[in-house]
């Protein structure tokens, strides 16, 4: 695929502004229409980007058909059923995460586009850390050999400060403590992040895992008016990695004094590294060399790296498909799975 690349947004809410503006600045690329199913919220949004075309459906987007690619905004449970009407239409997909509600969706999201030929990519924001794209090349360049050990979290606190409004009377935050309206919890919420952060920053797969959930008192009752709030709010799990590294990794939203922190440490043989990440902000910190002996970490300086939207843009223009990738999201979305089995049956359980 060659030329200036016509992108439809699909889903006008949470993150499609950003997209939006991010798009936007692609010289490869030009925003051509958005689509909600509040025809009204679909016009304001393209107003306000300067979008020349406005639907109420998908399904009225793809008569019209006037667009190379799509970006898939929408609810979770909703990127299964309108991804693979876009695949059918022959349209290559940039999917919000999670890239499904369970693995069987997403492989069968996944096997969909790769048959087709598709250029497939899922947002998995923290990708765009240039601290964690510069851990992975110094990981792949052997700078701190054989990895043995990880320590990875990814910690907020809402629940116990009020930075993003107060979740007891915010419907955007009631709805992520119940299950009834969708929610699988932090696990769900922020573990495909994490674990994403792990896997790739690693280069490693997780071989197998134990995850531990807990759901904490946070209202009397149990419930606020339609929300009861019973799905996890801190998961901790013991991973083995596919090289036999151990490690930890933990998510929770009673992190108290932390915003919205990815951590990673990831300790080889002959270095270790330290990787801090937020929505804007990231760093690297490395112990190497004669560090070593005196257990000293220096900051070290990381490249600019490309957005996933500047790199969902190049693989249209290349034909060469992107990372992260929907077979990847769905690889992500079974050790999401197997958390929940895990915490059931109270045993470790083989991901591979």
């Amino acid at each position: 695929m060659s030329g200036p690349q016509r992108i439809m947004i699909l889903g006008t809410g949470g993150i499609a502004p950003r997209h939006a503006e991010h798009f936007k600045t692609i010289p490869q690329c030009s925003v051509v229409a958005a689509v909600d199913t509040n025809i009204e919220k679909a016009r304001a949004f393209a107003t306000e980007f300067g979008i020349p075309h406005a639907f109420a459906s998908l399904d009225d987007a793809l008569a019209w058909g006037a667009f190379d690619a799509a970006v898939n905004a929408t609810p979770d449970p909703v990127h299964k059923p309108t991804t693979l009407k876009l695949i059918t239409a022959k349209k290559p997909v940039f999917c919000e995460k999670p890239l499904a509600v369970n693995f069987d969706d997403a492989l069968a999201m996944t096997e969909a586009a790769e048959a087709a030929g598709l250029v497939n990519m899922v947002n998995l924001t923290y990708r765009n850390a240039h601290a964690l794209q510069m851990a992975r090349l110094m990981i792949d360049e052997g700078r701190i050999g054989t990895i043995r050990h990880i320590e990875a979290s990814y910690l907020q606190s809402w629940l116990t400060g009020k930075h993003w409004g107060d979740w007891r009377t915010d419907e955007r935050w009631l709805w992520r403590l119940s299950s009834e309206h969708g929610s699988k919890g932090v696990l769900g919420d922020i573990g495909i992040h994490i674990l994403d952060f792990v896997t790739f920053g690693t280069g490693l797969d997780i071989a197998a895992l134990q995850a531990r959930m807990k759901t904490y008192d946070k209202a009397e009752g149990g419930s606020i008016g339609a929300y009861k709030m019973d799905v996890n709010d801190s998961v901790a799990m013991t991973v083995e990695m596919s090289n036999g590294a151990l490690g930890v990794i933990h998510m929770s939203r009673y992190a108290t004094g932390s915003l919205n922190d990815l951590n990673l440490t990831i300790y080889g043989e002959t270095g270790a590294l330290r990787i801090w990440a937020n929505q804007m902000e990231s760093r690297l910190e490395a112990c190497m060399g004669e560090d070593i002996d005196t257990a000293t970490w220096r900051r070290l300086d990381c490249p600019v790296t490309p957005r996933n939207e500047h790199r969902f843009a190049r693989a249209l223009v290349t034909g060469e498909n992107g990372q992260p990738d929907f077979r990847h999201a769905a690889t992500i979305q079974k050790l999401l799975d197997l958390c929940f089995v895990s915490d059931r049956e109270g045993r470790m359980l083989d991901a591979a």
